[in-house]
C-alpha cells in the first residue's frame, strides 16, 4: 500500500487534469483554473510522497509525466481553445474563425514535448532549464479569467494571444534557467534564498490585490526575474 500512495496521488492529479479540460471545453474557465491549481497541488504532493516513503519508481516518474500532459499541457490549451472561440475577431481573420481555436492545442503539444525534455536533463535537480508546465498552465487559466472581459471586448486580442502562445511554447522547450522554490537551508542568507523569499512575499502582495488576475503578473514577474538572474550569472 506505502508503494501505491505517490501513484494514487499522481492519478489525482491526472483526474483533476481531466475535469479541468471537461469544464475548458465548456466555457468554464474558472472551473478549469481551479481544478488545475487542484492538480498543481497534487503534482506537488505526490513527489513529496515518494521521497518521504523512500518509494520512487520509473513508473511513478512516467506516471507524472502523463498526469501533467493533461492537468498542465490539454487543459490550458483547451481554455485557451474556447476563448478563442467565444472572443471577436478582426474582419481580416472572420473567414477563419472555426480553424484559428484550433492553433490553441500546439500548446499541449509543446508541453509534451518540454515534458519529454524534462524527464531526460539531469541539469533540472534544483531548478528548471525551461518554463515549467505548471506555470504555463496557471498563467494561462489566470490570464484568461483574470482578463475575460478586456480579451472579449477587444478585436485584437486574438491576436495577442496567438503570439502569447507561441511565446510560451518556446518558453516551455528553452534553454533559460529558472529558479525553482527549493530549499537545501531555510536561511535567508543561503545562497540563493534571498531571491526565493523575496519573489514569496512579491508574489503575496501581487496576489493579494490582484488576485486570480495576479497569478499571471506573478507568473510573468518569474519569468522576467529567470532571465535577469541568468543574465547576472552569465
Amino acid at each position: 500500500m506505502k508503494q501505491n500512495i505517490p501513484n494514487i496521488i499522481t492519478s489525482c492529479n491526472l483526474v483533476s487534469g481531466c475535469i479541468a479540460t471537461y469544464y475548458a471545453f465548456y466555457g468554464y474557465a474558472s472551473l478549469a483554473l481551479l481544478w488545475i491549481v487542484a492538480g498543481a497541488v497534487f503534482d506537488f504532493f505526490d513527489g513529496m510522497s515518494a521521497r518521504l516513503l523512500k518509494v520512487s519508481s520509473p513508473i511513478g516518474k512516467e506516471l507524472d509525466s502523463l498526469a501533467d500532459v493533461i492537468t498542465f499541457g490539454v487543459a490550458p490549451a483547451t481554455i485557451l481553445f474556447s476563448e478563442l472561440i467565444a472572443i471577436d475577431y478582426p474582419s481580416f481573420l472572420e473567414p477563419f474563425r472555426n480553424l484559428v481555436p484550433f492553433f490553441a492545442f500546439i500548446m499541449a503539444a509543446f508541453s509534451a514535448l518540454r515534458l519529454a525534455k524534462f524527464n531526460l536533463d539531469e541539469r533540472q535537480s534544483m531548478g528548471f532549464i525551461g518554463l515549467p508546465t505548471p506555470a504555463n498552465a496557471l498563467f494561462w487559466g489566470a490570464l484568461i479569467v483574470g482578463y475575460k472581459n478586456f480579451l472579449e471586448s477587444n478585436n485584437y486580442a486574438v491576436l495577442t494571444l496567438l503570439a502569447l502562445m507561441l511565446v510560451s511554447c518556446w518558453l516551455l522547450i528553452s534553454e533559460i534557467p529558472m529558479f525553482a522554490l527549493k530549499f537545501k537551508h531555510w536561511g535567508i542568507s543561503h545562497q540563493g534564498n534571498p531571491v526565493k523569499y523575496g519573489f514569496i512575499a512579491f508574489s503575496a502582495v501581487v496576489l493579494s490585490i490582484w488576485q486570480i488576475a495576479g497569478i499571471a503578473v506573478v507568473i510573468l514577474a518569474y519569468i522576467v526575474l529567470s532571465v535577469i538572474l541568468d543574465v547576472v550569472k552569465k
